[in-house]
């Protein structure tokens, strides 16, 4: 068990050593994504949680705190 992990998390560092820009981005996406889906009601939860946002800055603040660590 435990060494499927380290190689999992072996493949993912691997991964983002070359695509250090790749988290936050699709974090800006997500936050984007939120900020238009405010203004369709029928969206319903997703727009009233604020789901997008939160997903968004936490996924921002770990791709850069990764590529700062690569």
């Amino acid at each position: 068990m435990l060494t499927r992990l380290n190689r999992v998390l072996d493949d993912l560092s691997d991964f983002f050593a070359h695509r250090k820009g790749l988290l936050p981005m699709i974090g800006i996406v997500l936050i984007l994504l939120n900020f238009t889906i405010q203004f369709i009601p029928w969206f319903g939860w997703w727009s009233e949680s604020n789901i997008l946002l939160h997903l968004g800055i936490i996924l921002s603040i770990l791709g850069f705190l990764l590529a700062w660590a690569l």
